[in-house]
């Protein structure tokens, strides 16, 4: 019955759209998406992958936001060390882990602290 992961919604503090803009759509290359009327008079922003990929990352506003410690979305990837050099270029923390055996992966923070973990499987 369950077919696919449509979404991810992240939250973020009020105010923030400018600087996650420039993180989701310059530092990870990905496209604004419009939100409908509804979920746009809450604020927020949501974002597509433009390389052909079917991923979308919805953020919605929280008051009290508190970046979560342990919940974050696991991005399968291609490219996964330009992908690291271009975050790191945009001056994003990357932090690599090795206990996944069958991936090589690695996490970093978008502006308000969302934790993202992105992965390639081993060949």
């Amino acid at each position: 019955m369950l077919a696919a992961l449509d979404y991810v919604q992240l939250a973020a503090p009020a105010g923030s759209e400018d600087a996650l803009r420039g993180f989701y759509l310059t530092a990870l290359g990905m496209t604004e998406i419009p939100q409908p009327a509804g979920p746009a008079r809450l604020g927020g922003c949501w974002f597509a992958a433009v390389d052909g990929g079917r991923l979308e990352i919805h953020i919605g506003i929280e008051d009290g936001f508190r970046p979560p410690r342990r919940a974050y979305p696991a991005v399968r990837v291609t490219g996964l060390d330009q992908l690291a050099a271009r975050l790191q270029a945009h001056g994003a923390p990357v932090v690599w882990n090795v206990s996944l055996p069958t991936h090589r992966r690695f996490y970093t923070q978008d502006p308000v602290g969302n934790r993202l973990e992105f992965l390639e499987p081993l060949p």
